[in-house]
């Protein structure tokens, strides 16, 4: 009565190998993914320490969305600047120019850490939300263990030149996502091309956003430049385009020109050369499935995560795409049941087939004793489930 199925959804025929030739990039180390299946397009020495400088921001800025979730804070909280804050604007590094004893608002310091790299605002920031910038590296750090960056360490909040401080192309990768991700109206600062900032006791000062690829009318939305003498130029970048988004990071570029056509370069490759599919939504009701002795012919299956397949465009060999199950599924059936699973399957031995959870959206209950009976003697004479 119950049988072994295979429900082919559909046959892809793209290859997915990596056959294409990759793009010729000047750099140290560096990687390219696809943001929504989290494929990777591209790496090179994506494991190599290196030190973030000031893409560390990029943490700095997640602890205070956070607790701006959590309403823990709020934009319009006043921090007091102290001399250390202070100082920071007066040591050649890049500033938001606050001045000492002055009250700024939280959203301010974050304008002032995102769209122009003020140092001094990650360590009022840092201090406005834990006391001390070591204690808010603290806080860095437990975030970091918590969404998996396994090579980083951070020691201060703004990426200024400390051996303690350091992280990887692929790190930075993660966090980006996870910034992406988990903090939508936030992430909108990092778009925005200059700050203004209407100091305490001088003229105010307007500075543009450090990221190139903002200005280059391709797509790019964030997110964080980085420059250290020991690491020479980094960039972590986000580039939507064609219903998708890539986000790359690179290190070790040697001029700031490099920087900004070698991260466009290796992201158009990856538009250029690659292709993302969106095979099943999370929540949502994707697939039938008949049933047994229900008081509903048909359970609708959903997943519980988003399925995202990239792919190479020039291809050749078979993807496959199926459902695998047990037909018909016997009443009663409890909602978010295991009903069967979701296979995509590559040809290719580089690549595993991943098998995702096909859950049962709705209850549905057994017929009556009688009806049960009536079912079963039909199946028996007719086979007809």
């Amino acid at each position: 009565m119950i049988r072994n199925k295979l429900l082919i959804l559909f046959l892809i025929l793209f290859s997915f190998s990596h056959s294409w030739a990759n793009p010729k990039i000047d750099l140290r180390s560096g990687i390219l993914i696809d943001y929504h299946s989290g494929k990777i397009l591209y790496e090179e020495n994506a494991d190599h320490q290196i030190y973030p400088a000031s893409m560390t921001k990029i943490m700095t800025a997640i602890i205070a969305f956070d607790l701006l979730k959590d309403e823990k804070i709020k934009l319009s909280d006043e921090v007091l600047i102290s001399e250390n804050a202070w100082r920071m604007s007066r040591s050649g590094y890049s500033s938001m120019f606050i001045m000492l004893n002055d009250k700024v608002t939280i959203e301010e310091l974050l304008r002032g850490i995102i769209i122009v790299s003020g140092n001094d605002a990650c360590v009022a920031l840092a201090e406005g939300i834990a006391g001390t910038e070591s204690a808010f590296a603290d806080m860095m750090n437990d975030k970091a263990a918590e969404i998996g960056l396994e090579n980083t360490n951070f020691s201060n909040a703004s990426g200024i030149n400390d051996p303690d401080n350091y992280s990887t192309v692929r790190d930075i990768a993660i966090m980006s996502k996870y910034l992406i991700n988990n903090y939508p109206v936030y992430y909108e600062y990092f778009k925005e091309k200059e700050f203004t900032w209407d100091r305490t006791g001088g003229d105010p000062i307007t500075q543009g956003n450090r990221n190139p690829l903002l200005y280059k009318n391709i797509g790019a939305d964030g997110i964080k430049t980085g420059y250290l003498a020991v690491e020479k130029y980094s960039l972590a970048s986000s580039v939507v385009g064609k219903d998708r988004r890539l986000i790359a990071v690179g290190s070790g570029f040697q001029t700031k020109q490099a920087r900004s056509t070698d991260s466009m370069k290796l992201i158009s490759w990856g538009f250029r050369n690659t292709a993302t599919y969106e095979i099943a939504k999370k929540d949502e009701t994707n697939f039938n499935f008949k049933t047994w002795l229900g008081k509903k012919d048909i359970v609708q299956g959903i997943v519980k995560e988003d399925v995202y397949l990239t792919i190479p465009k020039k291809s050749v060999k078979d993807l496959k795409v199926f459902i695998k199950y047990k037909e018909p599924i016997k009443a009663p059936i409890k909602k978010d049941q295991e009903i069967g699973t979701l296979i995509v399957e590559s040809s290719e031995e580089e690549e595993e087939a991943r098998e995702i959870t096909v859950y049962a959206s709705e209850n549905v209950k057994k017929v009556n004793f009688f009806k049960s009976l009536f079912m079963s003697f039909n199946y028996m004479i007719w086979g007809d489930a």
